[in-house]
């Protein structure tokens, strides 16, 4: 194996996140290499962590792998696979979208799909220096590789980082005040002093926890013990020899999920005005809603999952079958539980900007808009994957370029590079929902075709006209054609809190 290096950087310049993007160039052609390159704590040791690194672009499909959720590798307990996950569209299937998962180990850069992507050493020397192995082993003149570092780019997944496998003893559990943020380290708190055995049970533990840190936690946790266990109960409960639906105490959602006693709750619509983001106050108070949103949006991801079982089944009845099986799979259930650990990987990245521009989550007023919404579909789960998930989610991507280009304006780069990746997990939300609506409406006796239940619930379950103007490109890959939501009229008159003026986001 060739010895030449490139010098990437010293470990102290490496700490700010756990991988980062690299952008090798060639001195001679010009050609630009993309690469990642991760830190994974050691076990061994708490301050110098293990260094891989790899192709930046998964070797099938040309897409980049920057976004994969890094975990422990099943053969191996000293190795880690990056896993990811990619939104296809399929032909006339039950579902009209499909998720591939790719994993890839760090060190090999083996798949248990067969596949493989190039891996490059990386040898970091005892004054920190980090370098690593060229993508070829040419070298100029003076015996230095061809290729020299373009770029190196931290990207902000706040869940990459694995903690070191020790053990610590963990402190009992407290709530701070909203005010109390200044360090927000989710991966401090131990789990609950009952951890709970069923999907549903997690999701109603999440629901009832106010501390946004807390809740934070808890989804990671809940998601990754689901990602382990292949065979965890999903539960929410079950016909009973009556006929009734039966649940479990602790898997029955709350009607209203509670928050901390600091909070200042103002109705939809009264909070104070933010501004165009052009002065640093501005940009904290768009941030600080976008918080408020994605804290909510980890509360309806779970309360989709509680709902699910018991809403599912009903909507399966018949006039002959009255205690029907719920026709969710438990890739419904998988759908949800990373669109809820998405939005509480979104509200970390919001969270952390704003202690850093000095404020955090709770300085300001903060509406429930979108749980009032919650609350109007809890009963009816067509019309909560409609105006949840296709109303205000979809509506997120409508908004979401242009808030983008006001933190691009003012130079705020750490804020765009946050926003960026708020808005691409959004299209996947987006899609969860309309691929799941789609397959209960092909499940039903007789099937009903999802454009007309869509249309239907908004008319029924939301106030005013759909407004653009619209994402067309990204709603489209989330599988929301024009036909979807055009020249759509919701109901005439008031009958939720939330009414023409969406709330967006999720």
């Amino acid at each position: 194996m060739s010895r030449v290096r490139v010098r990437i950087g010293t470990q102290a310049e490496l700490q700010e996140a756990a991988r980062h993007r690299i952008t090798l160039r060639h001195t001679e052609t010009g050609d630009l290499h993309a690469l990642l390159l991760f830190a994974v704590a050691s076990a061994s040791s708490t301050t110098s962590p293990t260094y891989y690194c790899m192709e930046a672009t998964c070797p099938h499909l040309g897409a980049p792998l920057e976004k994969g959720h890094l975990q422990p590798a099943p053969d191996d307990v000293e190795d880690f696979v990056v896993v990811w996950r990619l939104l296809t569209q399929m032909a006339r299937t039950y579902c009209l979208y499909s998720q591939q998962q790719y994993d890839f180990k760090l060190s090999t850069g083996e798949s248990s799909t067969g596949m493989r992507t190039c891996v490059y050493a990386v040898d970091r020397r005892p004054d920190g220096t980090v370098l690593m192995e060229p993508p070829t082993s040419d070298v100029q003149r003076d015996g230095t590789s061809v290729w020299q570092l373009h770029s190196c780019v931290a990207v902000p997944e706040d869940y990459a980082r694995l903690p070191p496998s020790t053990t610590v003893s963990t402190p009992p559990l407290t709530l701070a005040a909203l005010g109390d943020a200044s360090s927000f380290d989710p991966a401090s708190v131990p789990p609950p002093s009952t951890v709970p055995t069923t999907l549903v049970a997690w999701a109603v533990l999440i629901l009832q926890t106010p501390s946004p840190l807390h809740k934070v936690a808890y989804t990671r946790m809940a998601y990754e013990a689901f990602q382990r266990d292949d065979t965890m109960p999903i539960g929410g409960g079950a016909w009973d020899d009556t006929g009734a639906w039966s649940i479990p105490t602790d898997e029955q959602p709350p009607a209203w999920p509670p928050r901390m006693s600091d909070e200042d709750r103002v109705e939809p619509g009264r909070e104070p005005r933010r501004g165009r983001g052009g002065t640093e106050k501005s940009r904290i108070a768009l941030l600080h809603a976008l918080a408020n949103i994605e804290q909510w949006a980890i509360d309806l991801a779970w309360d989709i999952i509680a709902r699910g079982p018991h809403l599912s089944a009903q909507l399966a009845q018949t006039a002959t079958e009255r205690t029907p099986a719920s026709p969710l799979p438990r890739a419904y259930y998988a759908d949800f539980c990373r669109v809820a650990y998405d939005e509480a990987k979104h509200f970390t990245l919001l969270q952390k900007r704003l202690i850093e521009m000095g404020s955090y989550f709770g300085a300001l007023p903060v509406h429930h808009g979108l749980w009032e919404s919650a609350v109007e579909t809890s009963q009816d789960l067509l019309a909560r994957l409609s105006i949840v998930h296709l109303v205000h989610e979809a509506r997120g991507l409508d908004v979401n370029p242009a808030t983008i280009r006001k933190f691009e304006a003012a130079g705020d780069a750490r804020s765009v590079e946050s926003l960026r990746i708020i808005h691409l997990d959004e299209i996947t939300h987006v899609a969860a929902g309309h691929r799941w609506l789609t397959f209960l409406c092909e499940t039903l006796s007789p099937p009903r075709v999802p454009v007309e239940v869509f249309r239907s619930a908004v008319q029924q379950h939301f106030v005013g006209r759909l407004k653009g103007p619209f994402n067309v490109a990204d709603r489209a890959q989330a599988g929301l054609t024009r036909d979807w939501y055009d020249h759509l009229d919701g109901a005439p008159s008031q009958r939720m809190g939330v009414q023409r003026q969406e709330v967006a986001g999720g």
